[in-house]
C-alpha cells in the first residue's frame, strides 16, 4: 500500500464504504439508545412506583396492626380489670363465708363442750348418789351393829344425815 492512500483518503471507494457504514452505525446507535434509554428509564419508574406501593400497602398494614394491638390491650386491660374486682369480691364473701362457718364451729363445740360438762355433772351426781348411797348403808349397818336395837329411828338417820354432810 502507498501512503498516498492515508495522505488523500477520498480517493479510495474503500473510504467511502467506510465512512458510510460509520454514519448508518451512528444513525443506528443515536436512534436506538434513546429508545433504550426510554425503556430502562421506564422500568426504573415502574420498579420504583411498584415499590412506592408496596411500602404505602405495608405501612397501612401496619397501621391496621398497630390499631388491632391497641384494641386487644385495651381489650385485655378491661378484662384485667375485671378478673381483679371479680377477685376482690370473691375474696371478701369467701372470708365472709370463713368467718360464718368459724363462728359455726365454735358454736358447736361450745356446745358440744357443755354438753360434755353437763354430762360430767350427772355422771358426778349419780357417783355421788351412789357413794352417798353406800356410806348411809353403811352407817346405818354400823348404827344397826354398834347400838343393837334403837327404837328411835329419826335420830339415827339425823346423825347419818349429818355424818354425810
Amino acid at each position: 500500500m502507498h501512503f498516498d492512500y492515508f495522505l488523500h483518503p477520498g480517493s479510495d471507494p474503500t473510504f467511502w464504504v467506510f465512512v458510510a457504514f460509520a454514519i448508518v452505525v451512528a444513525i443506528a446507535l443515536f436512534v436506538r439508545i434513546p429508545a433504550l434509554i426510554a425503556k430502562q428509564l421506564d422500568a426504573r419508574s415502574d420498579a420504583i412506583r411498584n415499590e412506592l406501593e408496596e411500602a404505602r400497602r405495608l405501612r397501612e398494614e401496619a397501621q391496621e396492626m398497630l390499631a388491632s394491638y391497641q384494641r386487644k390491650q385495651r381489650e385485655a386491660e378491661a378484662e384485667a380489670e375485671g378478673i381483679v374486682a371479680q377477685a376482690k369480691k370473691d375474696a371478701k364473701a369467701l372470708a365472709a363465708t370463713a368467718r360464718t362457718e368459724l363462728a359455726e364451729r365454735i358454736e358447736r363445740r361450745t356446745a358440744m363442750a357443755e354438753a360434755r360438762i353437763a354430762q360430767a355433772e350427772a355422771h358426778a351426781a349419780a357417783e355421788v348418789k351412789a357413794l352417798a348411797a353406800d356410806l348411809a348403808a353403811d352407817a346405818a349397818a354400823k348404827l344397826i351393829a354398834d347400838k343393837g336395837a334403837k327404837t328411835d329411828l329419826k335420830a339415827d338417820l339425823k346423825a347419818i344425815e349429818d355424818r354425810l354432810n
